[in-house]
C-alpha cells in the first residue's frame, strides 16, 4: 500500500469502480477532475465543482482540478500531473475499459510527467463490470446522454438494472463510447451518501468544430442545507 496514487476522476461509475479496485493495492490520496473553462463544472459530465468536492469529501480524498478549454486540456493536464508527481505520487488510475486511443494518450501524458498509468478495468467484459458495480452497492444517476444514441428520457434516471434493460441493443452497458455519463453518490467506500439536487435539465448542441452534436444534461449541484 506504499505507492501513492491519484485517480483521474469524472465522478462517474467507471472511475469510481477503478478507485474501489485501486484502493485494495495502492494508497489513493486524491481525485483529479478536468473542469470546463469557467471552472464551475466538470467538462464532460456537467456536474458542479461543489458537488465534486462533496463527493471527494465523502470518499475521504483530496480534490485536484484543472479548468481548461479543449485546446488547453492536454497542456494543463500534464502540468497538473507534474505537480502531483512532485508531491510524491507514482501513478495515475484511469477508468477506461478498452478504447486503445484513450489508453495511449493516458500512458503518454503520464510518462511525460514521470508517472505510470494504471487501468484496473482494462479489457474486462462491460456488462460484467456493470453487474459488479451494482452488486457492490454503488448508486449513480445518469447526468448526460449523447443524442446520437439515446433520447432525453434516459437522462436524470437512476443507473440501475431497469436503466440497463431499457438500453437499445446498439448501446454499450457501460457507455464506454460516450453514449451516457453518470454521477456516483453512494457506495461501499463512501463515508456517507452525497446529497445532490437537480439544477434542471438542458439540451446542448456542441459548436460546429465539435460536430454540432446534441447532448441532454441533468445538471446536479449540492443539496442546500435547510
Amino acid at each position: 500500500m506504499g505507492m501513492k496514487s491519484v485517480v483521474s476522476w469524472s465522478g462517474g461509475k467507471d472511475s469510481c469502480l477503478a478507485l474501489w479496485r485501486a484502493q485494495k493495492s495502492v494508497s489513493v490520496t486524491g481525485l483529479l477532475t478536468a473542469l470546463d473553462e469557467t471552472g464551475l463544472k466538470a467538462r464532460s459530465h456537467g456536474v458542479s465543482k461543489d458537488l465534486l468536492l462533496a463527493q471527494a469529501h465523502s470518499l475521504g480524498l483530496r480534490s485536484y482540478f484543472i479548468a481548461a478549454t479543449w485546446t488547453q486540456y492536454e497542456q494543463l493536464f500534464i502540468q497538473k500531473l507534474e505537480s502531483i508527481a512532485r508531491d510524491g505520487h507514482s501513478c495515475i488510475i484511469f477508468g477506461d475499459i478498452d478504447l486503445v486511443p484513450h489508453r495511449e494518450w493516458e500512458e503518454r501524458v503520464c510518462a511525460s510527467a514521470g508517472l505510470i498509468a494504471e487501468l484496473p478495468l482494462w479489457n474486462e467484459q462491460r456488462l460484467t463490470l456493470v453487474q459488479e458495480f451494482l452488486s457492490l452497492g454503488f448508486k449513480a444517476r445518469v447526468v448526460c446522454v449523447d443524442g446520437r444514441f439515446l433520447d432525453e428520457t434516459f437522462v436524470g434516471c437512476e443507473f440501475d438494472e431497469a436503466f440497463i434493460a431499457r438500453l437499445p441493443a446498439t448501446v454499450d452497458a457501460c457507455g464506454e463510447n460516450g453514449e451516457f455519463h453518470t454521477f456516483v453518490y453512494d457506495g461501499p467506500n463512501f463515508l456517507a451518501p452525497v446529497a445532490w439536487v437537480s439544477l434542471g435539465k438542458q439540451t446542448y448542441v456542441s459548436p460546429p468544430e465539435y460536430g454540432q452534436q446534441t447532448y441532454y444534461f441533468d445538471f446536479l449541484g449540492v443539496e442546500p442545507h435547510v
